[in-house]
């Protein structure tokens, strides 16, 4: 998760329990393996993580659809700030239990086993290279796959990218048949390179992002897979969130100590942002949006009419299963980096936050803005929808603008929320925030007020992911007797309430409904509606 706004200052939470160390300080050393970085820190048996360490890692788009990274970069990177992180933990005399790992989902990659080098660029989460082929698909497979596995074909699949890499390259199909192919997400990848090439797994809350994971059976949808002309010799072990994964090799890492949790970075951030039970959900703001809620030990499947809302493991602790949705916007951060970045209307995303602040209450200049850069999920699914920045005029400042695109991140979160909570079937209990976007002040009070929520901002939201791996694997080594004891444990942060009432909220998420469905389906190039 990128900290794109200066977060709240960490603070240290209320004591536990007295540490199971006999007064020594213990912790578990937890990865943060993200899209645009990774980062790496010492999580304390108080539950709060330590100085963490951050590493970029390059993103490459080379066409409009296809999103690629090195695998190479991923392990080094990882391999320096987990490095930097244990110098820090042996210097302050911290006693390290244990390693925890939360991961970019679906980053799919081929190496070889000898050699245990990448055979090609990694195909990352966001790649669409082969959305208009699983079209094909989508007829025979959507219903059978979204009771089986929670989701429908979509625009992405791991598997099939992978048999068509076996299909199309030698040196991938030569490897294959010698027998040294080894084929994985970003989770096994590292789990393969911390263990010295002993271990080759995956676990629950990254099978699950695959489209292959049987939901309630723990186990690999092979019928599916292998339709799509993936090898089943060839997938990784499969296993709960908190297995243990073997011993990180001494001679890649410096020291052995247990692999004792591994979860898909967003499954991680629910368990720290307190989505422990039923209702409980969050919200992560970071290179996209991402609303998570759990559901219990029952499945919520996806419903009919609602796009975009996937049913997956929550995480799996042992044999026990706690089941979650999610809906996500691929385009949050990245849409704030890309008209400061790209385009250059803003110094920073800061600046967009404090222009946005001046232009106080609903918008009234008429301008908008829709961040669909790589397409929209939810209520509906077009992948092939563009953004869009409309309502100009001569009178339109740049405050009017910066307001405009905080209004249309906090309505696409909120089509993200409303979806979850239609397929839920019920309102959320309980809404966190957290993630680098979430340090923006302006556009929490404008998520408040579009949601009705309250929204609680987390105190150190910016190691969500962290945390709630290294939780799950505390609990597995006996740092804390349960999650809910660490969690509650933790400071509770900033409450942004709304503060519109009923109707103006209806009126203002009408308009937007009525703004997306003529942009998504223009008639004539119709002009947009009036603001309210």
């Amino acid at each position: 998760m990128t900290q794109t706004f200066p977060g709240p200052e960490h603070t240290t939470g209320p004591h536990l329990a007295p540490p199971r160390g006999g007064g020594r300080r213990l912790g578990v050393l937890a990865v943060d393996e993200g899209t645009t970085g990774t980062r790496a820190g010492v999580v304390l048996d108080s539950g709060a993580a330590g100085p963490v360490r951050y590493r970029p890692i390059k993103v490459a788009r080379p066409d409009a659809h296809s999103v690629e990274q090195d695998p190479m970069e991923i392990w080094t990177a990882t391999l320096e700030v987990c490095r930097q992180a244990l110098a820090a933990a042996r210097a302050e005399g911290i006693e390290i239990r244990a390693l925890a790992l939360s991961t970019q989902r679906a980053t799919a990659m081929l190496w070889d086993r000898v050699t245990g080098r990448p055979l090609l660029p990694a195909v990352v989460w966001q790649d669409r290279r082969y959305a208009q082929e699983l079209l094909a698909f989508e007829a025979a497979w959507d219903q059978v796959l979204i009771g089986r596995t929670g989701r429908p074909v979509g625009s992405r699949a791991p598997f099939y990218w992978a048999a068509r890499q076996l299909a199309e390259h030698p040196a991938v199909r030569d490897a294959h048949r010698a027998g040294r192919l080894v084929f994985g997400t970003v989770d096994t990848w590292l789990i393969w390179q911390l263990t010295g090439g002993a271990v080759h797994a995956t676990t629950a809350t990254n099978a699950c992002s695959t489209g292959g994971y049987l939901l309630e059976r723990h186990a690999w949808d092979e019928e599916w897979i292998a339709h799509q002309g993936f090898p089943p010799e060839l997938l990784p072990r499969l296993c709960a969130d908190d297995a243990g994964f073997g011993t990180t090799d001494p001679a890649v890492l410096g020291v052995r100590v247990p692999i004792a949790a591994s979860m898909g970075d967003q499954h991680a951030a629910l368990i720290a942002l307190g989505g422990l039970a039923a209702g409980h959900g969050m919200c992560v703001y970071g290179t996209g949006a991402f609303v998570d809620v759990a559901t219990g030990h029952r499945p919520a499947l996806p419903r009919p009419g609602i796009s975009g809302v996937l049913a997956q493991p929550g995480w799996r602790q042992d044999t026990t299963t706690q089941y979650s949705l999610e809906a996500y916007s691929s385009t949050t951060g990245s849409a704030l980096r890309w008209l400061c970045d790209d385009l250059g209307f803003f110094t920073s995303p800061q600046e967009i936050g404090e222009l946005a602040g001046r232009a106080a209450g609903a918008p009234a200049s008429g301008a908008w803005f829709i961040p669909a850069l790589v397409g929209v999920r939810t209520p509906d699914w077009h992948p092939e929808a563009a953004a869009a920045l409309g309502g100009l005029t001569l009178a339109t400042g740049r405050a009017d603008v910066a307001r405009a695109v905080f209004d249309g991140i906090a309505h696409s979160v909120c089509d993200l929320i409303d979806g979850v909570a239609g397929t839920m079937g019920a309102p959320f209990r309980q809404l966190r925030v957290g993630g680098g976007v979430s340090g923006s002040d302006p556009l929490m009070r404008i998520q408040a007020d579009l949601t009705g929520l309250p929204l609680e901002r987390v105190t150190d939201s910016a190691t969500a992911s962290l945390r709630g791996t290294a939780y799950l694997a505390g609990v597995h080594e006996g740092l804390w007797s349960s999650l809910t004891e660490v969690v509650e444990a933790q400071p509770r942060g900033e409450i942004f309430e709304p503060a519109t009432g009923p109707d103006e909220r209806a009126e203002r998420r009408a308009w937007w409904r009525e703004l997306m469905a003529r942009h998504l389906h223009p008639p004539g190039r119709g002009a947009a509606p009036d603001g309210p």
